[in-house]
């Protein structure tokens, strides 16, 4: 059913789901981190290098615009349907998300089958009744993509030339306008005249990368405008076998890979924090037992692993189907559980490092003298342990996260990665493989997937970088 625009916004139902309840919580802790943070001189100076870097800084807005994309999508709420004589609503039975309201075009315009990028008919020839009754196979006309044109096959280049000339001036204007609040806002700040801060950050003598920042706001502008000029005309990434825009599969695999990414990382983070730091600290069997135990673990092959326990679940859920309403539900429990054996599987790494580095700071001169002075050990790993371990675990977190976001993309391939009807680049990829072998070739929907995962591995890469030049003492020193 296509989720209408004329509906009572006052009489939509909340719909959560675990994940969206976990989601606000990390966000929360990130705030509270923040708000920490800037209260502390330590904590700030690392972050302050970070911010200095151009490229560190860009990655980081285009990761900031991948995130308000996730957030909007764990919006979740079902549509009223229509009003019973006794007063209730009957709802949808179907989940949106507050980016499908937005996006509304691109969910709503759904073709037979596939059809190519800025097509105006589909991409198989089909039969088609003539006026007068006879047959005709010929490529049918699109439903949606280029139904403005009267003429597309004349008219389609010149309608996408103007529309994008439209886009790139809207950017450019907005880049003006976002660059003329920035510089007074900092002309402001530091009592100086506007043409020489202008000036100052548009030829980069600032010390925050003012220039880089702002074309990277600019290029994401761009895109934006440059979907909603044409997304809504044509179907820019083409469409998929069932005739779904392949643009807006891919904006909404956005969540899929950040869940992936940032979940895994807060079950794992318990594992091993307190496991890595107990074995260096304790040492004797406490290291021995929990050396025995990462190693065991690291020995079994974790895609063996992770396909027996999806498998258990999914039996789990065909025979509890009255614990999920709805296919958003049972595939949102999939993808926690897929984030639960994840992080107990990619813990042991963690670990390890954290476990060497413990054991050579408990042999300092401020831990053996805690010790001597009968400081309990809680006390001592809680004080002196952990505060000196933190940039082990946040360098790791930023490293991690590009590799779970591929490794959901290999988990689905191979059929134990989420389930089928979400989306995510995983699925994708899986689908185009059979794709990649019909003839004439669909390439469009694989390419979409590999061009939006790389820019989101390629920014975490660039900026786990920087997290780790600026959070090594190593490197620091140097």
């Amino acid at each position: 059913m296509d989720i209408s625009a004329d509906f009572n916004w006052w009489q939509i139902e909340p719909a959560m789901l675990w994940t969206d309840v976990l989601i606000y919580i990390l966000v929360a802790a990130i705030g509270i981190f923040v708000v920490y943070a800037r209260r502390h001189e330590h904590l700030r100076a690392p972050w302050r290098q970070v911010l200095y870097r151009r490229l560190a800084m860009s990655a980081l807005i285009i990761l900031m615009a991948f995130v308000v994309i996730g957030l909007l999508d764990s919006i979740h709420f079902k549509v009223p349907l229509e009003q019973r004589e006794d007063g209730s609503v009957l709802y949808s039975t179907e989940v949106y998300s507050l980016f499908d309201r937005i996006v509304l075009p691109l969910k709503n315009h759904t073709e037979k089958t596939y059809s190519e990028p800025f097509a105006y008919q589909l991409y198989a020839k089909e039969n088609i009744e003539q006026a007068d009754g006879s047959m005709r196979r010929d490529f049918p006309r699109l439903k949606y993509g280029s139904a403005h044109l009267d003429a597309p096959e004349i008219q389609r280049g010149v309608d996408i030339q103007a529309r994008s000339l439209v886009a790139l001036g809207e950017a450019v204007l907005l880049g003006l306008l976002i660059t003329t609040l920035l510089a007074g806002w900092q002309t402001r700040r530091n009592n100086e005249r506007f043409t020489i801060t202008l000036q100052g950050m548009l030829m980069g003598r600032t010390r925050l990368p003012w220039r880089s920042m702002l074309a990277t706001v600019f290029f994401i502008l761009l895109f934006l405008l440059f979907a909603m000029e044409l997304g809504t005309h044509y179907h820019i990434f083409g469409t998929d076998k069932v005739g779904q825009d392949v643009l807006y599969l891919s904006l909404k695999s956005i969540r899929t890979g950040l869940v992936i990414g940032t979940l895994t990382t807060l079950v794992m983070l318990p594992f091993a924090v307190l496991l890595g730091i107990m074995a260096g600290y304790f040492r004797g069997w406490v290291d021995d037992v929990i050396q025995y135990l990462y190693t065991t673990l690291s020995s079994i092959p974790s895609v063996l692993l992770i396909a027996a326990a999806i498998l258990v679940m999914q039996v789990y859920i065909e025979n509890n189907p009255q614990q999920f309403a709805t296919v958003l539900q049972r595939a949102d429990a999939r993808l926690l559980f897929l984030c639960l054996i994840l992080g107990i599987t990619s813990w042991t790494s963690l670990c390890r490092l954290l476990r060497g580095e413990a054991l050579k700071l408990r042999e300092a001169d401020y831990i053996q003298a805690s010790q001597a002075f009968g400081v309990r050990s809680a006390k001592i790993i809680t004080r002196h342990l952990l505060p000196n371990v933190m940039h082990i675990v946040l360098i790791v977190i930023v490293l991690d996260f590009s590799g779970l976001v591929l490794a959901e993309a290999v988990l689905a391939y191979v059929g134990v990665g989420v389930d089928p009807s979400m989306n995510s680049w995983g699925n994708m990829i899986n689908s185009a493989r059979l794709e990649m072998a019909r003839e004439p070739i669909v390439w469009w929907s694989l390419l979409a997937a590999f061009v939006f995962m790389f820019i989101l591995v390629l920014a975490a890469n660039l900026f786990a970088d920087a997290v780790r030049d600026a959070f090594d003492p190593r490197l620091r020193s140097s």
